[in-house]
């Protein structure tokens, strides 16, 4: 798929632009608005993609759970092996569009891979995730950001207390949940490890309060994102943090997501899942 329609779409999730204005361009680039229309659904999140785990795994215990928030209960999903305790644990915070199937599926990922993985469900002081992807992204600009920061250290405490848990706690998050996670690496001094897909990088004066170690992961087409990895790679550098910092060249912006048929990318999201797994191991067990 031509890259300027990709660039199109991601400035329609990411500005956002308005549904009729994203598909009046869309129909300008393709030549008709029954060609952009056919288009939409291999940008758009596939509700009915097949789960890499499925939901009902034997091999592992799922649930709802809730923890305390700013202003209220704030709900989840969680996932953990089955059978046994003391696992290392894991938030994995959502994309821009909440926690929807695709999240939970990457949860029981973790489980799977012997983690206790909890997703908060971020738009819980609004309500919750809504079915409507558009809905959920105007959602998310209404957060409030400090809030949010302060959500994500109550599940830091949430889980560090776990009764299955190890007492380690990481982090990893995709898009507007990766760049989540680099604010919550600036202001948790407990999270343990730190794992960021293509996340808006946080100001240069809060790098010094990180103390997690830091995977970073990028898509080399993915400008907007990009853009602001040098001055993020100098400040950290200069505070001699421990990161590692990959660029996936070939790669749009959610590469991992495979219910995005144009911008999943298959061997980028397999290497930087492998390397996330081991990075993840490596800091929480023991």
């Amino acid at each position: 798929m031509d890259q300027k329609i990709i660039n199109l779409y991601d400035m329609y999730t990411h500005q956002p632009l308005e549904r009729s204005v994203f598909l009046e361009r869309l129909a300008a680039m393709t030549g008709s608005l029954a060609t952009a229309l056919g288009l939409v659904p291999l940008l758009e999140a596939n509700r009915s993609a097949a789960s890499i785990v499925a939901d009902g795994d034997a091999r592992i215990e799922t649930g709802r759970v809730s923890y305390p928030g700013t202003a209220g209960e704030v709900k989840g999903y969680v996932a953990r092996p089955k059978g046994g305790s003391q696992f290392p644990a894991v938030i994995v915070i959502h994309e821009n569009r909440g926690l929807n199937q695709h999240v939970e599926d990457v949860t029981r990922r973790l489980a799977l891979e012997g983690f206790l993985a909890l997703s908060p469900d971020l738009l819980s002081p609004l309500g919750g995730t809504p079915e409507n992807e558009d809905t959920a992204r105007d959602m998310i600009g209404k957060l409030d950001p400090k809030q949010t920061v302060q959500d994500l250290l109550s599940a830091v405490a949430f889980l560090k207390s776990h009764s299955n848990g190890n007492g380690k706690v990481g982090a990893v998050g995709f898009c507007w949940g990766g760049g989540a996670v680099n604010q919550l690496a600036v202001n948790s001094p407990d999270l343990d490890a730190a794992v960021a897909y293509y996340g808006p990088q946080p100001k240069a004066e809060g790098v010094p309060n990180i103390k997690a170690p830091l995977l970073l992961h990028y898509a080399g087409l993915d400008a907007r994102v990009n853009e602001g990895i040098p001055a993020f790679e100098a400040a950290l550098k200069g505070a001699h943090k421990t990161y590692t910092l990959h660029l996936y060249e070939g790669a749009n912006h959610a590469f991992n997501n495979d219910t995005t048929e144009a911008r999943y990318h298959k061997e980028a999201a397999e290497l930087s899942w492998s390397r996330t797994i081991a990075f993840l191991k490596q800091n929480l067990n023991g």
